[in-house]
């Protein structure tokens, strides 16, 4: 474990690694608290793969998280952390795909389930997912599961456990919820909190007080003055998230929404657009965002200010992230100015102002992302593999290599992120040849 730990590139514990992992080695309830991107999904990872026992073919941990990209991104770390572990295998049960093909992975049985409430629940209604043999149980996000609803699913599911599993708990906040659900599902929980905000150093953050019909337009001023070449823009509603995007296309900014109304498809195109480059700003609500595994975001632009400090807190603290330096940038009416005042108050330190008239930008001005994306119509289930599509663009379509972005896979399509300049070049040699010796569909994202 230690070996690999290594090879991952971990040199030393994060704080919410270094207070949890021995209450978690030594099987005590926890209750742990800690801003996004503290570490924390590593942290419980390589906990409950201390106690696996791969010759025992049944669920011995389950991740519950409340979205499939949570999800998604949970089950890959996992599987980073149990390399060094033979024949270990990891189930997704996530909502938005296939309930069949599930089924038939769980009949051929799986040690560590990783899922939304919903789906893990109908699989145990339908008998298709058994949790007697259970050890490990994570809520992971606590806190959003119970903004979303999941408060009755997480208790049946909890019922179908054995009483003396162990049952971590990670939140961003701590609403009261969290404390009323720890007190009926775990025993004496060591509690880690740890401190939420974030150091001045990594974030550079200004409030910005407008009149209320000048957001749309000092966002865009926004956008012009500072230039960030990848930014989320979070809005408190999904009609006004979809909106503002609206707004930002109309005004030629690559710029796309996610909210709940999504299909899962058009989510998933959302996020692999904006996590391989092709796409400069995703316009989101608080829920669709949670668990997005976004590197090196440049800016956080608050459009409407959330109406919890904590919960800003938690928005801003997706930039500035792994020692680089972040920009948070707020829009507020004066009818709102005691938003400003709490998050003050929480913050323990006053807020920087500046006025929206000092935003200068050229005319010309245009945010254009560095990469295109192609969708390739043929995925996993095709036995398409990344290595087949850098092998054909570099190969046959004689792209350089470093001229070809993020590639991401799915059960029936994949995309590839590409350098704008040769897009169309790509596109069309692509069309033109083959991946893995047969023709697949292409077709180029704007």
């Amino acid at each position: 474990m230690l070996a690999n730990i290594e090879s991952l590139g971990y040199t030393e514990m994060t704080p919410i690694q270094a207070e949890s992992l021995p209450h978690i080695l030594a099987n005590r309830d926890m209750i742990a608290q800690a801003k996004t991107g503290s570490g924390k999904t590593a942290a419980f990872g390589i906990g409950l793969l201390a106690k696996l026992e791969p010759q025992a073919p049944c669920v011995q941990a389950l991740v519950l998280c409340p979205t499939r990209e949570l999800a998604d991104q949970v089950g890959k770390e996992i599987r980073r952390l149990a390399r060094h572990l033979p024949n270990i295998k990891l189930l997704s049960l996530c909502g938005g795909t296939s309930f069949g093909p599930q089924v038939e992975s769980l009949e051929h049985g799986a040690h560590i389930v990783v899922g939304t409430p919903g789906r893990v629940l109908k699989h145990l209604g339908k008998n298709s997912l058994r949790l007697d043999s259970l050890r490990t149980l994570v809520l992971d996000e606590a806190d959003r599961m119970l903004d979303m609803g999941f408060h009755d699913p997480i208790m049946e599911i909890v019922a179908a456990t054995p009483p003396g599993r162990q049952t971590l708990l990670f939140s961003a906040t701590y609403p009261g919820g969290i404390a009323k659900m720890s007190a009926s599902i775990q025993q004496k929980p060591q509690n880690v909190s740890l401190e939420s905000i974030h150091e001045a150093t990594d974030i550079e953050q200004w409030f910005y007080e407008i009149e209320k019909d000048a957001r749309a337009k000092t966002l865009a001023a926004l956008l012009a003055h500072y230039r960030p070449e990848s930014s989320v823009v979070f809005c408190n509603t999904k009609l006004e998230c979809q909106a503002v995007a609206d707004g930002l296309q109309a005004q030629g900014f690559h710029a796309l929404a996610i909210h709940g109304d999504l299909e899962q498809k058009d989510r998933d195109q959302t996020l692999v657009r904006f996590s391989n480059k092709s796409c400069s700003i995703l316009v989101a609500t608080d829920v669709a965002a949670r668990g997005l595994d976004i590197k090196d975001l440049q800016a956080v632009i608050n459009y409407e200010l959330a109406h919890d400090p904590e919960v800003h807190v938690h928005r801003i603290g997706r930039t500035g992230r792994a020692g680089k330096r972040g920009l948070a940038l707020s829009l507020y009416t004066p009818a709102e100015a005691h938003k400003v005042i709490a998050i003050e108050a929480f913050q323990n330190s006053p807020v920087a102002s500046a006025s929206a008239a000092s935003l200068s930008s050229r005319a010309d001005f245009e945010l254009q992302p560095p990469m295109v994306t192609l969708q390739i119509e043929g995925g996993r289930k095709d036995k398409v593999r990344p290595g087949d599509i850098l092998g054909a663009l570099t190969g046959e379509a004689g792209i350089p290599g470093f001229q070809v972005g993020k590639i991401d896979i799915f059960d029936y399509s994949a995309y590839v992120a590409v350098d704008r300049a040769i897009a169309d070049r790509a596109l069309k040699r692509l069309s033109a040849g083959k991946i893995k010796g047969r023709n697949f569909k292409i077709r180029r994202f704007r």
